[in-house]
């Protein structure tokens, strides 16, 4: 049994003392602890070494005592796994030198056996899960299919993904073809996570908000759906789609557990859109922890009331900056904790 169960109470929609709280992109960059072990081992050695990823993923909560740990990985050992080549650049970010822009393409792409491929993510599972000691939760994670569509398709990072999107309506079967082997991969990966020991996932859209509300469901929301349904009853799955509010009301029809929202939207929006019956996790602008602690505090407190304690798991809207003091980490953590209505 898990000692600290306030993030799945929270994800059943359980009445809670106070909601749970956790950070995305918690498990680095603005960690020293994290920063000694990147001067060492480059990114996706990291990733791929269980003992380090594990490692860095028990060190937020060895600082600061978050409700539920994430498991240190990156989007992009999917595609990586899928036969493309993805570089990890420093300064720059996300790199695959050989982008994916038509048929032909496409059938490069295959739908590895995720035990094979992947099986390095499953043993860092197992080491996590070990060294969290059933202190708290651990949750896996993927990148959407969309969102990891972008990058194979654009190549790198981009600030409007116009040749993902190029893909898409120019030559739409070919980019559903694309779609759909990151879902099957997708399943069979957060399948393989399941069993190897995370108590729930998470489905990161980070570029969703990039295209129109119709575009959304065609090329994004009916994969992640796919996913939602296809482990629903195996483990509680969070979707977040970043500037994707205008969805929420589809979404909240899901089997999800819970729903991700980042800060373009009111609490009491989120609610109304969202239906009111489900958990919403979120919102805080990442940029605000650059304020000083007591706003913080102050601030946080103003957003749990403002969602309200039970259905809520108090988040941030998107990843932590690097650049974030340590003390504003700390006291966002501590205003939810010592949080009382």
């Amino acid at each position: 049994m898990i000692k600290n169960d306030l993030f799945l109470k929270a994800l059943k929609g359980e009445t809670v003392e106070r909601p749970p709280v956790w950070m995305m992109r918690q498990a680095g960059r603005f960690l020293p602890e994290f920063r000694a072990l990147r001067e060492k081992y480059d990114f996706f050695t990291r990733c791929r070494t269980p003992e380090l990823a594990s490692e860095i993923t028990v060190q937020p909560i060895r600082r600061f005592g978050m409700d539920a740990a994430i498991l240190f990985s990156d989007i992009l050992v999917i595609p990586q796994a899928m036969n493309i080549e993805v570089q990890m650049k420093p300064n720059f970010g996300p790199y695959l030198p050989t982008p994916i822009r038509d048929q032909q393409g496409v059938d490069t792409v295959i739908v590895p056996d995720v035990e094979t491929e992947l099986g390095y993510v499953m043993q860092a599972i197992k080491a996590t899960k070990e060294k969290l000691n059933d202190e708290v939760p651990l949750i896996g994670f993927a990148g959407s299919p969309w969102t990891v569509f972008c990058y194979a398709v654009q190549g790198q990072g981009s600030k409007t993904f116009d040749k993902a999107k190029e893909f898409c309506f120019t030559n739409p079967l070919a980019a559903h073809e694309l779609l759909q082997k990151f879902t099957d991969t997708t399943i069979a990966y957060l399948k393989a996570k399941a069993i190897a020991g995370v108590d729930a996932v998470m489905i990161f859209d980070s570029w969703g908000g990039m295209l129109s509300p119709v575009d959304y469901q065609e090329f994004s929301w009916k994969y992640i759906n796919q996913i939602i349904e296809a482990l629903y009853e195996d483990v509680p799955v969070i979707a977040f789609g970043k500037g994707c509010w205008f969805a929420l009301q589809e979404m909240a029809t899901s089997n999800a557990s819970a729903l991700g929202v980042d800060w373009t939207i009111t609490p009491e929006n989120a609610r109304y859109l969202s239906g009111g019956n489900i958990t919403l996790q979120g919102n805080f602008d990442p940029s605000r922890l650059l304020s000083p602690p007591a706003e913080i505090k102050k601030m946080v407190k103003q957003m749990i009331d403002a969602f309200g304690k039970d259905k809520y798991i108090v988040n941030l809207g998107h990843g932590i900056l690097p650049n974030i003091p340590l003390d504003n980490a700390k006291a966002f953590i501590d205003a939810v904790k010592e949080y009382k209505n």
